[in-house]
């Protein structure tokens, strides 16, 4: 299977609709270019990709929740944009160009990224594929709770706080089992609630969504360490500098990437019930894995 083939045309899809949603302006204009600035900022569409192949294992037409799923990158791009904000990481750069509040300020940057949050749960909410009410509604509440005070508003306070603190295993783990690990395992779960799957089914994602999303954040404090600032979009050493709370912090290099293959391992085990449906599931892991190396 070429994954990234498979994984850029699930991108494709969802670059498409994002395009077609906001191809009508919002006033004032420069609102919709601070939304649209960050937003097609070439961003790899991850959380909103996961979604569609959760919901393809289990047998059904991604193109049947392609609002559903790229709501999601709305509330990824407001985090960031807010996560850049100098009261926050204060950082300049993200992807490879100026963040937001440098090119539009800092209150129309806040503006943006609450525009792009609710307008998620409006985009959420859109249902041209015919799907039920009831797993609508339980969609909104699930995803409500994963980017909210219960999983990534509360990871990123707690990654604050945790500024200039000593190296501490368990508020590691809650600092990104909830910033990062939360939205992307609602991204998974949105499969088999829309698909309406009984509860065996959606603990199984949610298990494996849970293990990607740490890998994810493992390998992401990896690169910040050892990745090319010219791929990863933005200067390296930046969580050393900052002395935040990171895998490699606490664990060191080869124990982080250790630690990763070892979630991998358990995700790919998780899923292998699913039969051919894994497949793309599995490539998955192993392919965020080979990013750490």
């Amino acid at each position: 299977m070429d994954i990234k083939r498979y994984l850029e045309e699930k991108k494709g899809l969802v670059d498409s609709y994002l395009e077609r949603y906001f191809s009508s302006k919002i006033m004032p204009e420069i609102l919709h270019s601070a939304m649209t600035y960050s937003l097609f900022a070439g961003g790899k569409r991850i959380r909103p990709v996961f979604s569609l192949i959760s919901y393809e294992s289990l047998g059904g037409d991604p193109l049947r929740i392609l609002p559903q799923a790229s709501s999601l990158e709305l509330i990824h791009t407001y985090s960031l944009i807010h996560d850049d904000l100098p009261a926050m990481d204060n950082d300049d750069m993200r992807r490879g160009r100026p963040t937001n509040h440098r090119v539009y300020g800092e209150a129309m940057a806040i503006l943006a990224g609450d525009g792009l949050l609710t307008e998620a749960f409006h985009m959420l909410t859109t249902n041209e594929g015919g799907l039920s009410d009831k797993a609508l509604l339980r969609a909104v509440r699930d995803i409500a709770q994963k980017a909210g005070i219960y999983g990534m508003v509360a990871g990123q306070a707690q990654d604050i706080l945790s500024e200039n603190s000593e190296p501490d295993k368990d508020i590691l783990e809650f600092i990104h089992s909830h910033k990062t690990a939360a939205l992307i395992t609602a991204s998974l779960r949105l499969g088999p609630i829309l698909a309406e799957s009984d509860d065996n089914i959606l603990s199984l994602f949610t298990a494996y969504g849970n293990n990607i999303g740490m890998v994810f954040q493992i390998v992401d404090d990896i690169l910040d360490l050892t990745g090319d600032p010219s791929k990863t979009g933005k200067s390296s050493g930046s969580d050393e500098r900052k002395k935040k709370l990171t895998y490699p912090r606490v664990y060191g290099i080869e124990r982080s990437r250790q630690k990763a293959r070892e979630l991998v391992e358990e995700a790919i085990e998780l899923i292998s019930t699913l039969g051919e449906g894994a497949k793309p599931l599995k490539e998955v892991a192993l392919y965020l894995l080979k990013r750490s190396s």
